[in-house]
């Protein structure tokens, strides 16, 4: 029998992480997993699908040069090549963090685990010993009912990665961040593109103005946008209908973004591993309800996000080897929507915060004012920040616009570190970039603005 310290199963964003930092402080490791390193984000998720987004902007953005000046003819696209460098971005992630592992010294074994006992998992064969057990398993998406997935006319994300031909019409059922990054994705390569969301608005987990001025953006573009409707059944025949109350939607393809559930059935065998709305529950140092096993990243629910899995594997690691460590703060976690334009909020909507008895004040500034956005003509958008209103406090910060994915880490600091709107207002942003809407915002929110 193969004995380990810690015995990680799943390679994804948390998974490795966590071998990583195990091997780190000392501990004997083993990654397990039943596919190539990465898991779902590498190699399916966040880094493939920012190089179809990467593709899809540059092609918007060749079709209007001619606002800057610049005059092109006879603009097209291939798609086989879009596909294709997607698919090798991952591909070449995915031997990355083979190197790492080989880096660090940790045992990498391919193959499908179940946990036997607390300290025993078999792998076909073989079984391992293990002091401690990680559980990485990420999630899987959900079917609509009575509806599975076939791989081609009714899809999930994964199919919509590798369809060897763009779809004329497809049809996105949910609007979370997934189904509306397909949704910018397929309509800026001339896809007649249809959202249905059941809530609201588009993005109903962000604050209820950027939902809004995503949603102007993406009307702009030609995007059908259905919210406040419910799906009551999808039929295939020659088209797949969705049919909607008293609306039918006909589509060549659609594609169901409504959600995720735990990968956890097979993995825990027999164990009795507390489960909770389909996801492995966990305390606040990712310990099921066994000491020796953690569940980390998606399998162990919300936030679906790999940045989130990432620190709970590390927490988790942390943990079992008696170092010192804190809880993750859940509302510091930035969220990010890679769509054109950008959405990144972090803490509580403007809603959010009313309903939860603060007493507010709310700062938002426009692109439209900024003088970067104006050279780059990249206007659409506005920072918004909700403080509280005696001390300054940051409750929540939310962006729409140009590379506001790459600005949310200011705010997950200054929040971090307790800083408060005057705090963010001294600090001195360079001349001109985007970054400046930032102070601004923070200044209208104490009724000190400056240019606007």
């Amino acid at each position: 029998m193969m004995m380990y310290d810690v015995v990680v199963i799943g390679g994804g964003p948390g998974g490795y992480v966590a071998a990583i930092r195990a091997a780190q402080l000392g501990n004997k490791t083993l990654l397990i997993d039943k596919d190539r390193l990465g898991g779902i984000c590498l190699n399916w998720g966040c880094i493939p699908t920012k190089a179809l987004l990467k593709s899809a902007t540059m092609y918007k953005s060749v079709k209007n040069l001619s606002k800057y000046g610049i005059e092109a003819d006879n603009i097209s696209f291939n798609w086989k090549k879009i596909i294709t460098r997607s698919r090798l971005t991952a591909k070449r992630l995915s031997k990355g963090i083979e190197y790492l592992m080989k880096k660090n010294n940790i045992d990498v074994i391919k193959g499908v685990a179940v946990i036997e006992d607390s300290k025993t998992i078999s792998l076909e064969s073989e079984k391992i010993s293990a002091k401690y057990i990680i559980l990485s398993t990420g999630c899987s998406p959900l079917e609509f009912p009575n509806v599975p997935f076939d791989n081609k006319r009714i899809i999930n994300y994964k199919d919509a990665m590798t369809l060897k031909e763009i779809p004329k019409s497809i049809t996105v059922i949910g609007a979370g961040a997934i189904g509306v990054e397909f949704a910018y994705f397929f309509s800026s390569f001339g896809s007649n593109v249809t959202i249905v969301e059941s809530k609201d608005r588009i993005l109903p987990s962000e604050d209820y103005e950027i939902s809004r001025e995503l949603e102007k953006s993406f009307k702009s573009s030609k995007i059908t946008i259905e919210t406040s409707s419910l799906v009551k059944s999808i039929t295939i025949d020659k088209k797949v209908c969705t049919n909607l109350d008293g609306k039918k939607i006909e589509s060549d393809l659609a594609l169901i973004s409504i959600g995720v559930t735990g990968n956890y059935n097979t993995v825990i065998g027999d164990m009795d591993i507390k489960i909770k709305n389909n996801h492995i529950q966990t305390n606040a140092y990712m310990q099921t309800n066994y000491d020796n096993i953690y569940a980390i990243g998606d399998v162990s629910g919300p936030p679906w996000l790999a940045h989130v899995a990432s620190a709970e594997g590390i927490l988790a690691v942390e943990h079992l080897s008696n170092k010192k460590c804190t809880p993750i703060d859940y509302s510091s976690i930035p969220g990010c929507t890679y769509a054109q334009p950008e959405v990144a909020s972090i803490g509580l909507t403007e809603d959010q915060a009313v309903k939860e008895g603060f007493d507010i004040k709310v700062g938002k500034f426009p692109l439209s004012a900024s003088g970067k956005a104006m050279a780059i003509s990249s206007t659409t958008g506005f920072a918004k920040v909700v403080i509280e209103k005696k001390y300054g406090e940051i409750l929540g910060f939310h962006m729409i616009g140009e590379g506001v994915t790459e600005l949310i880490s200011e705010i997950v600091l200054a929040k971090s570190l307790e800083a408060t709107a005057e705090d963010i207002i001294r600090i001195i942003h360079p001349h001109p970039t985007i970054s400046e809407i930032i102070p601004e915002a923070f200044s209208v929110s104490l009724d000190e603005p400056i240019h606007i």
